[in-house]
């Protein structure tokens, strides 16, 4: 059985660009049944599911059991979902910033936490409308149009504390420093950073850093399948081989070796490599 993936990404309207990343749609079909892996991010996940509601059988909060979701938000998590499917899967995925998730969801994302909810909690009639239209319209630029409209409409200023977004961004760059240099770097204890970086974004400063590490790690194999481990270690800030491997396994509940060898989806999905055209800049 051969799978085919289709599908489009587009930069969302310039106004939305702090809050989200590309639009990714996709349409996967043909690929044996199996589980999918939703691997832990620096971003929060929302989809809308054009087919089948997405079975998700493992979520990332030891409290929520499992479900299904035809459209769902989720927040910043240090575990993976499993979410298991029959082969294919058809809709659009958004990847929002911690200042998205304030803008576009109308809360910060540690009220969300590692939880799974329906779009409807966070986006009220504004879900049912982004669904219902989304799936009337056949085309990929007709629905990334959809979502600018709506999220435009649904926009705030509601902006994260300034001190937390240096803290967010010093702590998910590359090569980042450590907590208490970042606490100095803003005037703040690092008592007090740690429980107001939890408290805005659900994740604490060291695990930030470590999703954020993980997440590039993740990036550069997909981008470039053929360097190893070793190399991927060494280019992410890892200590070495065996520290990646302990990494994975403790977020992804995989070696790295063992998602390149089983996983399909994410290789295709997440990187957006489609037959279909892109749209937009």
């Amino acid at each position: 059985m051969t799978g085919v993936s289709q599908g489009a990404r587009a930069l969302p309207a310039p106004p939305l660009r702090s809050f989200l990343g590309p639009y990714a749609g996709y349409r996967l079909s043909g690929y044996p049944p199996g589980v999918h892996l939703g691997m832990p991010a620096p971003e929060l996940t929302v989809v809308v599911s054009l087919d089948s509601p997405l079975a998700v059988t493992a979520t990332a909060h030891p409290e929520q059991p499992a479900g299904a979701w035809g459209a769902l938000a989720s927040g910043l998590a240090t575990s993976a979902v499993t979410i298991a499917h029959d082969g294919t899967q058809h809709g659009v995925q958004l990847a929002l910033t911690p200042a998205g998730s304030r803008a576009l969801l109308g809360a910060p994302a540690g009220a969300l936490g590692a939880w799974i909810v329906d779009l409807r909690d966070v986006l009220g009639p504004d879900a049912r409308e982004l669904t219902e239209r989304i799936a009337a319209e056949p085309g990929w630029p007709g629905r990334f149009a959809i979502l600018d409209e709506v999220l435009l409409r649904r926009a705030v200023d509601d902006a994260v504390d300034r001190n937390l977004a240096r803290a967010w961004q010093r702590l998910t760059s590359p090569g980042a420093p450590r907590v208490a240099d970042v606490a100095r770097e803003i005037g703040w204890s690092r008592r007090h950073l740690v429980g107001r970086f939890t408290a805005e974004f659900g994740l604490g400063p060291k695990d930030a850093m470590r999703v954020a590490r993980f997440h590039r790690s993740k990036g550069l194999q997909q981008l470039c399948p053929s360097m190893t481990l070793a190399d991927v270690a060494a280019r992410c800030g890892f200590y070495d081989q065996a520290h990646l491997a302990r990494e994975w396994r403790a977020l992804a509940g995989v070696p790295p070796s063992r998602w390149r060898a089983d996983e399909q989806f994410p290789l295709v999905q997440d990187d957006a490599r489609f037959d279909g055209a892109s749209s937009g800049a």
